[in-house]
């Protein structure tokens, strides 16, 4: 999470959506960087507003605007599969060998393993009543007109590095499990065509 006080501007890091480039670019401008530890880097939309957007708006008299990005749901279920195939994760094991359907199978059972225990992008953009708590919401996909709205915002140019950049694996699916995968995530695929590309 990075806060940008002047401007007014809180950019919420929505796992897997690219969020270190854009903190790796954007932390010397920020007033705030929120890096560690995951939870605090990874603040919901819904903890945001709850906890963090009241004590903002009673110390600096006025209302942040909160952006954040949300990648397809399928792509970003790829990235995390790649994330959990890194050899240099250490603590994850059960993960050697494993196939995107498996993947996709652990993440969709009852009881899922730790690797696959991930939740949804909608988990950290909604509330509980599953209404989009973003102000403004850009697809992953769409880089460029995110950066070009944080360029009006910050009045800077900016260049995104490429980190965590994972080799490219296998991630097929039975057409059956995407039908499964697809209307488990009803709610993400709604709300990523919600937003305006």
């Amino acid at each position: 999470m990075l806060i940008f006080w002047d401007q007014r501007l809180v950019f919420l890091a929505t796992p897997k959506a690219g969020s270190t480039a854009v903190e790796i670019a954007l932390e010397p401008l920020a007033a705030v960087s929120m890096a560690r530890p995951a939870p605090l880097k990874h603040m919901s939309a819904h903890d945001y507003v709850t906890h963090l957007a009241p004590y903002l708006r009673a110390a600096s008299g006025g209302a942040f605007t909160t952006v954040a990005l949300m990648r397809h749901p399928l792509d970003w279920l790829r990235s995390w599969y790649r994330f959990v195939l890194r050899d240099d994760l250490g603590s994850i094991t059960e993960t050697s060998g494993l196939s995107f359907e498996q993947f996709i199978e652990a993440y969709l059972s009852s009881a899922p393993p730790e690797f696959a225990r991930i939740g949804k992008q909608s988990d950290y953009l909604t509330g509980p009543d599953g209404a989009p708590l973003i102000d403004r919401l850009f697809r992953y996909e769409d880089m460029d007109r995110f950066v070009n709205f944080l360029e009006d915002r910050l009045d800077c140019a900016i260049t995104l590095p490429r980190v965590n950049v994972p080799p490219a694996v296998e991630t097929l699916l039975r057409p059956e499990t995407e039908q499964r995968l697809m209307s488990f995530l009803a709610e993400d695929y709604r709300l990523y065509q919600t937003i305006s590309s």
